[in-house]
């Protein structure tokens, strides 16, 4: 059976000025933030050649993508097999947002979890 979240796969948040807060958290704190946001480069604990990344990025204030949520954040969740967990997701009652998305990144699905907080899953390409 594979595991479930192996990972967070990015952290990302609403700002009223993305740009700006992205410059703030560049010169104090020492990002290296782009447009698209910054990757933080890790190795895996029980596979050390196998490389992973953590993504980290600013939304505009009003940005659709968190949506259905009204929360500030979403977190991303790196899986090992998205197939398999949304089947096993979907027997235990948890609701799939949207259809599974398919990129040169990997596969993406969305969820809500009990408190609004939409959550993406990752079945990322490394």
């Amino acid at each position: 059976m594979p595991k479930r979240v192996t990972n967070i796969g990015g952290i990302f948040f609403k700002s009223a000025d993305p740009a700006a807060t992205r410059d703030w958290y560049n010169t104090h704190l020492g990002l290296n933030a782009e447009q698209w946001g910054a990757t933080f480069d890790w190795r895996h604990a029980d596979d050390p050649d196998k490389k992973g990344s953590t993504v980290w990025s600013t939304f505009p204030a009003d940005t659709k993508y968190f949506g259905p949520s009204a929360r500030e954040f979403m977190i991303n969740y790196r899986v090992e097999d998205l197939e398999w967990l949304l089947g096993e997701l979907k027997k235990e009652g948890v609701e799939q947002i949207g259809e599974m998305e398919v990129s040169e990144y990997g596969k993406f699905a969305h969820i809500m979890d009990p408190e609004g907080n939409k959550i993406e899953l990752w079945e990322a390409i490394d």
